[in-house]
């Protein structure tokens, strides 16, 4: 049997330990949140707890035998890869992709201008931006991208109070939302209907939200003359579209537009420094080959808040391989590649990390299977790291939690678990997150209910 430790615990982090038990290894989990679950806790929207309830998978897996969760450690920061590979046969990289793509325009780092990873992250809950302020005053925002993540930050920034309340939104976040000036939102894409990133699901639910409708100009599908080329969620898609360009306006009090065809050329503001104002886009035709191509055109587009969703990259962890331009680790099949193009025993790469920003929850799980397999072939060969400290399970306990005080184990998930459950319970709502880590960690250690500390909020 060997030992792996797998460094992120999000949806790709879970299917690669489910795989790893399955074929009789034993597995350490490692998150530098106190948390588990990454993207799901902390990038799905809060009204689709559906979504969320894939934890009750992972939470089967972090009960199987052989398994331990080590919470808020950061490998490459608290401890190093070197550290691990003395102590581990296999390190599996889960780390996803925490870092926005730029537009590399002017005035891009103007006040108003955010990433999506941050806002997305800071409605969410997470530690890292709990302090996070976002103006909401302007009547008009911005969302550049054609994703699922700029219709989840559309969507959220025109839901009404009592759409948000029962959720798990951020207490700090759903006092913002209420006292929101945003009435429309413009989700912008580069290019046509017929090549936006939308899956059908996503797109579609815009035209239910409660309280805004939903616009789309019937000029920018008449470009679209055919779809015996299109995939078939493409041409659900632009079904769906056309749907929504012939609808009059019901008069809700908000309005969600979806403009085609724009490229962003400058986010437009008062002097250097001044919070922004607009964003001055080009307009766009395809070429023969489907891509953007700006003509003489140009547009400025009033708004007080502009939110890029255009695209996410890894962050590189210390002494790791990675792609600077991709954005990845590099790798061939889920092996982690050197600098020569070989392989490097014991080390391998999952998810996002991987292969990039795409797909579904789900397409993890087929992603991990590739990778661990590669992995057994590896152990079943002799080919994985060897060892260099001891490593028994008790011994790697025992160096870490003298390395790094706050270990969180799984059961100190649990007690945070319970908590936050608790306190949403009381007040109507699935569950009323915990935002800072050292009451995170005071709630790891309590005992039970009679030891709960009274937790910072901002709503009764």
């Amino acid at each position: 049997m060997s030992r792996a430790a797998i460094v992120g615990a999000g949806p790709a982090g879970f299917y690669a330990a489910e795989q790893l038990l399955a074929a009789g290894d034993a597995v350490d989990l490692y998150d530098a949140l106190p948390t588990p679950f990454g993207l799901v806790r902390a990038g799905v929207a809060p009204d689709h707890p559906k979504i969320k309830s894939v934890t009750r998978i992972y939470e089967k897996t972090a009960a199987r035998d052989d398994f331990r969760f080590f919470g808020n450690v950061e490998v490459g920061a608290d401890v190093s890869r070197e550290e691990l590979l003395a102590r581990y046969d296999a390190i599996v990289y889960a780390v996803g992709t925490a870092l926005d793509n730029r537009m590399g325009v002017p005035g891009e780092d103007r006040p108003g201008s955010v990433p999506a990873t941050e806002f997305v992250a800071w409605y969410n809950g997470h530690p890292g931006f709990a302090d996070r302020q976002f103006d909401l005053s302007a009547d008009r925002a911005v969302v550049v991208g054609n994703g699922n993540v700029a219709i989840d930050v559309a969507r959220m920034l025109v839901l009404g109070d009592d759409e948000l309340a029962p959720t798990d939104t951020a207490d700090h976040a759903l006092d913002s939302f209420a006292g929101s000036g945003v009435r429309e939102v413009v989700i912008l894409g580069r290019r046509g209907p017929a090549q936006a990133s939308f899956t059908n699901p996503e797109l579609r639910e815009l035209g239910e939200l409660q309280r805004a409708d939903v616009a789309v100009d019937p000029a920018a599908l008449d470009a679209v003359t055919g779809t015996e080329d299109l995939t078939p969620t493409a041409q659900r898609n632009v079904e769906i579209l056309r749907e929504y360009a012939q609808r009059e306006p019901s008069g809700k009090s908000h309005r969600i537009v979806l403009l085609f065809l724009r490229s962003p050329l400058e986010v437009a503001g008062d002097g250097e420094n001044g919070a922004v104002a607009g964003l001055r886009v080009s307009v766009n035709e395809l070429d023969a080959g489907g891509r953007p191509v700006p003509t003489e055109r140009e547009e400025l587009i009033p708004c007080g808040l502009v939110v890029r969703a255009i695209g996410y990259r890894g962050r590189p962890i210390a002494g790791v391989p990675f792609d600077a331009t991709r954005g990845l680790i590099p790798n061939d099949g889920g092996r982690v590649t050197g600098p020569d193009g070989e392989p490097l025993p014991g080390e391998y790469a999952v998810g996002w990390v991987k292969r990039g920003p795409s797909g579904v929850i789900g397409t993890n799980k087929k992603d991990a299977a590739e990778t661990t397999a590669r992995l057994v072939e590896d152990r079943d060969a002799g080919r994985l790291n060897r060892p260099s400290e001891e490593s028994s399970p008790d011994a790697i306990e025992a160096w870490l939690r003298e390395r790094v005080p706050g270990v969180v184990s799984w059961g100190g998930w649990q007690r945070i678990d319970a908590y936050e459950a608790a306190a949403g319970k009381t007040a109507g709502r699935t569950r009323r997150k915990v935002v800072r880590i050292p009451e995170m960690l005071t709630l790891a250690e309590a005992e039970g209910e009679s030891e709960w500390p009274p937790i910072a909020t901002t709503r009764a």
